[in-house]
């Protein structure tokens, strides 16, 4: 059984709740498209669950009334804020997390420890936790007040909110760009049998190179969104070739992996490109709303050498990286890409591996 996701959202508007502080998580969009629909109440898309739980502690000691979700392997980046801004000064709104489970050898990895330490999680933050009441409305409602007045964290399970489809006004069409797979063939031609390490991000990027990219040398990041690049760093510092690829929204998380990088410019052989598609596409495709960005001014500024356009087409990414194999350096490259099928996970073998 699953709540009535709209009348959940008008519920929370008329006990006068104001924003939705969001990382998205596929098992929730149903309430966050909701959100993004109903022009009552504000969606505030965050870079990172530290984000989302700052602006909402600024929202509430303004005098609004905030509700933060987030995933669960996305809470332990609150932690900081929870344990050092929350609590010392006493600032209580909605945490909401899901709850994601874990089956060994069937699921993303970075989920295993908190399938089933989450609650502990939790209350080593100091908090409290109740899990969302998917079978009785007024209970779900109930509950939500009580981790508004409380230390208390609500946890949502998979499938508790009804479907819901984001208006047709919110939705992306990426169909005039190149899908992100064509991109990765032509990675996978040029670099095949070499000793350039790949490294891609959470989430699709990574599926997708298992799929697209099976005569490179591959390290599936699961989890630890934002990290690619600082993990890139890490090998390339041991004198190794590397390729990031990431992502629009995993670009912004930990943006200090950027600056980080810069410092050690002259001694990296790193390339990071950003494959845009606009969306937070393995959550349920929601805009990353970050079209205010200038990526590529942001990491020239950081210390890297940038391609400085835009690369829409096949034959100019070809191009870049014809230019890239004969040099080396710290060097950035913008792709606006479109979306693809989703594809397998890699396994869990392919994942889980000691040595690079």
């Amino acid at each position: 059984m699953a709540l009535d996701t709209k009348k959940f959202i008008d519920k929370l508007i008329e006990k006068g709740f104001t924003h939705l502080c969001v990382v998205p998580c596929s098992f929730v969009k149903y309430l966050i498209n909701e959100a993004i629909n109903n022009q009552n109440i504000e969606y505030v898309p965050s870079a990172s669950e530290a984000v989302a739980c700052s602006i909402a502690a600024g929202l509430k000691i303004s005098g609004a009334k905030p509700i933060v979700i987030v995933q669960s392997s996305g809470l332990t980046n609150m932690g900081s804020c929870i344990t050092s801004l929350l609590k010392p000064y006493d600032i209580k709104f909605p945490i909401l997390t899901s709850w994601r489970t874990y089956k060994d050898k069937d699921s993303e990895i970075q989920h295993q420890h908190l399938a089933t330490n989450l609650i502990k999680l939790i209350e080593s933050y100091g908090y409290e936790s109740t899990i969302l009441d998917n079978e009785n409305f007024d209970k779900a409602i109930e509950q939500i007040d009580i981790c508004d007045k409380t230390n208390t964290i609500g946890i949502i399970k998979k499938d508790s909110f009804s479907k819901i489809e984001l208006e047709e006004k919110h939705k992306l069409d990426l169909s005039h760009y190149v899908k992100r797979s064509d991109f990765l063939e032509i990675l996978n031609d040029k670099f095949k049998d070499s000793d350039t390490l790949f490294i891609g991000t959470t989430g699709n990027t990574s599926r997708e190179m298992y799929s697209f990219m099976q005569d490179t040398n591959n390290f599936y990041m699961a989890g630890n969104m934002g990290g690619a690049l600082s993990l890139g760093l890490g090998v390339s510092k041991s004198d190794k070739k590397v390729i990031v690829c990431g992502g629009d929204a995993e670009f912004v998380m930990h943006m200090g992996g950027l600056t980080t990088a810069g410092r050690y410019k002259n001694e990296l052989d790193l390339l990071y490109i950003l494959f845009d598609n606009e969306s937070n596409k393995s959550t349920g495709g929601q805009n990353s709303y970050q079209s205010h960005l200038d990526y590529i001014s942001i990491v020239k500024a950081s210390g890297f050498d940038v391609a400085n356009r835009i690369i829409y087409s096949l034959e100019n990414f070809s191009k870049e990286l014809d230019k890239i194999k004969s040099s080396k350096g710290l060097r950035f490259l913008h792709i606006k890409c479109g979306v693809d099928e989703e594809t397998c996970r890699p396994p869990y073998e392919v994942v889980k591996r000691d040595k690079i």
